[in-house]
């Protein structure tokens, strides 16, 4: 059985690894309680009270746990997945999973010299039941050829459950690396295109001049040679969502379009994870609450076949190298 723990509790995202491999057959072995948010600990000692609260340089150290899962500071990622790496474990981290382009050569580096998978867990697509069924429907040919993916991520600033940490952008990334990098894994995925160009990047700060270096604001025109992608997130959320983002998906195919209302539909039907396909034959709403969601079963058989069927290894790096690139190019708008 595939024996996993939990190094750098900083964000949310760490339930889903755990709720994901749990799923999966896996056994929780324990986590580091280190955090800079003691609200996600406290929720970790609620949610999982048998899980024992082990020192970290004892998880890195014990040759029985096969998988580390991170969810630390942005910036401290990848020195814990490349610890993790070299202390002959596989990793699954939260995105981003790189910060700077430094930290992604050191990473590939690792990888390369010790064998072990670097997977990023991009919460948007592989735990989101929709974004999995989109993706078969594509497969199947629902839609025709992808050309265009448009990919909006709006989120709640929620403000007092914020560390100090995440309006530095050395320690977040930008918004680009840090939000987008889910937008741009779901143009790679769906495009079916494996590597692309970033063509022109914005981020901004509309809504928070007391705080310059933060950005509220951001976009990405993105091209390959298959399709093109337009990104845009944003920490505009209003309060009055009964959720913490209206996150949607457009998927343009030459024969028909796909729409994912990931998590709400305002106005609409209740719950999340709408899908709706107009194409040549039909136009109709999928409701895909049901939907199987398959990353963490193939992350678990990877482990144990040195295979790479939930993600290969280039398209984390390529996911990362375009987020960064966006990021470092992005003109300023907003305040300044």
């Amino acid at each position: 059985m595939l024996r996993f723990a939990v190094v750098g509790i900083d964000h949310g995202h760490t339930f889903d690894h755990v709720k994901g491999l749990l799923a999966a057959g896996a056994e929780f072995v324990g986590y580091c309680p280190q955090t800079t948010v003691p609200a996600i600990r406290e929720m970790f000692e609620k949610t999982y009270p048998d899980a024992p609260q082990i020192d970290r340089e004892k998880i890195f150290a014990d040759p029985s746990i096969d998988v580390i899962c991170i969810a630390a500071i942005p910036r401290d990622r990848a020195g814990l997945a490349i610890r993790a790496m070299k202390a002959g474990k596989d990793v699954m981290t939260d995105k981003p999973g790189v910060t700077t382009f430094a930290q992604l050569e050191e990473v590939k580096h690792t990888v390369a010299e010790t064998g072990k998978i670097f997977s990023i867990c991009f919460s948007e697509r592989h735990c989101v039941r929709s974004a999995v069924k989109a993706g078969k429907l594509i497969k199947e040919g629902a839609i025709g050829k992808v050309i265009q993916t448009l990919g909006m991520g709006p989120h709640r600033l929620q403000l007092p459950t914020r560390p100090d940490w995440f309006f530095d952008p050395e320690a977040f990334g930008g918004i680009i690396v840090d939000i987008a990098s889910h937008q741009v894994d779901q143009f790679l995925f769906y495009t079916g295109s494996t590597t692309g160009e970033v063509v022109a990047s914005s981020v901004g700060n509309f809504g928070m001049p007391e705080k310059p270096a933060f950005q509220d604001f951001g976009e990405v025109l993105l091209r390959s040679e298959k399709a093109t992608g337009y990104i845009r997130v944003d920490w505009f959320t209003p309060e009055a969502l009964p959720t913490w983002g209206d996150g949607r998906l457009t998927i343009l195919g030459t024969e028909g379009y796909i729409e994912l209302r990931k998590y709400i539909d305002i106005a609409g039907r209740p719950g999340k994870d709408h899908l709706f396909l107009v194409n040549g034959k039909e136009m109709t709403h999928i409701d895909c609450s049901s939907e199987t969601l398959d990353y963490f079963d193939a992350f678990a058989a990877d482990v144990r076949d040195r295979s790479e069927t939930a993600m290969t290894q280039n398209h984390v790096y390529e996911v990362c190298r375009l987020s960064l690139e966006a990021q470092t190019k992005a003109a300023r708008i907003g305040t300044r």
